[in-house]
């Protein structure tokens, strides 16, 4: 099927299943979510517990209406307009502020059970508990104070908390919402690695994606290619420096009258057409193999979600090649 001479690499985005964040609706979300585990709690609570009519209270209406009046403050026009939505958002916050005080409160009794039931829901307050509290401070942040949170500590869904947004530099939508993964495909169409990559940036990924081609192949690529976004500093240096003898990939930004001749040469001008078998491979992942949106929950389910559509698609291709 291949050798392994040639390798090729470029990056997509698989999407999570979440609805579009926006900091209102994180806070009911958030709200909705200790409503329901307060809720169950209350049965499973077998020692006297003082208010507990009061501690197991649903504040989902509350949020409910005052996110509705935000959203229909957002349309209006007027000088006032800025500080009305202040107070609404700050009405948010306290109201999902009093539900995690419920909640920790409630966890406190249910430790105390001996109900497996009981203790399996404490657990999960407390996982949610404290990206919960991530929101409430980056909403403080963001609406309150005026205050820029960066990418990577956002919450951007409490169901799929391992969720980035990834700019697209492309037509359509501006950002997607899901992680960035990495694809190396070597000659015969075999896709030999995926990564999700922890930032959205490719940089240096080639010089990865070699040392594993080296363990799959026991030497490495003749030829390395991909587009801008994986090239570094130093990375032909070190790609040339692990054995690969021909590398087409282009430099980003201004490049020098020396560079612009190397990349116009036929050589590199080849290496680079092989790149674009690629992003075929990407489209017919997305399109016949579920890598447009993840259905599994969870950074370990996306894993799954990942490695069962890279061996379906290898599986059928290797069979069409056997049967050609």
């Amino acid at each position: 099927m291949t050798k392994g001479r040639k390798l090729r690499l470029d990056a997509t985005c698989l999407q999570t299943t979440i609805h579009h964040p926006t900091d209102s609706g994180l806070l009911v979300d958030s709200v909705r979510v200790l409503s329901r585990m307060v809720q169950r709690a209350r049965p499973l609570i077998q020692a006297p517990v003082k208010n507990i009519q009061q501690l197991c209270r649903s504040r989902m209406r509350t949020a409910r209406c005052t996110a509705q009046t935000l959203h229909r403050q957002l349309r209006r026009k007027g000088e006032d307009k800025e500080a009305e939505q202040k107070k609404l958002y700050q009405k948010l916050v306290e109201t999902t502020e009093q539900m995690v005080q419920q909640a920790r409160k409630v966890v406190r009794v249910l430790s105390k059970e001996t109900q497996q039931s009981a203790q399996l829901l404490a657990r999960q307050a407390k996982q949610v508990l404290p990206l919960v509290e991530r929101v409430i401070t980056q909403t403080r942040k963001r609406m309150l104070e005026n205050k820029k949170v960066p990418a990577g500590e956002k919450v951007l869904s409490l169901f799929e908390p391992h969720t980035r947004a990834i700019p697209r530099h492309k037509g359509g939508a501006l950002v997607e919402f899901g992680r960035q993964v990495m694809l190396d495909e070597v000659e015969g169409g075999i896709v030999t690695r995926y990564e999700i990559l922890e930032h959205p940036e490719e940089h240096g990924q080639a010089i990865d994606a070699v040392v594993h081609h080296r363990e799959v192949f026991a030497r490495p690529p003749h030829l390395v290619t991909g587009d801008r976004g994986v090239h570094s500093a130093d990375t032909e240096e070190r790609l040339r420096a692990a054995g690969v003898k021909r590398i087409a990939i282009p430099a980003m930004g201004k490049v020098s009258e020396e560079r612009q001749a190397l990349e116009r040469t036929r050589g590199f001008r080849r290496g680079y057409r092989f790149r674009a078998g690629i992003e075929g491979r990407i489209a017919s992942l997305r399109r016949d193999y579920g890598w447009s949106k993840c259905r599994y929950h969870g950074q370990d389910g996306m894993e799954r979600w990942l490695g069962l559509g890279v061996l379906a698609s290898n599986l059928r291709h290797i069979a069409q090649k056997q049967s050609a």
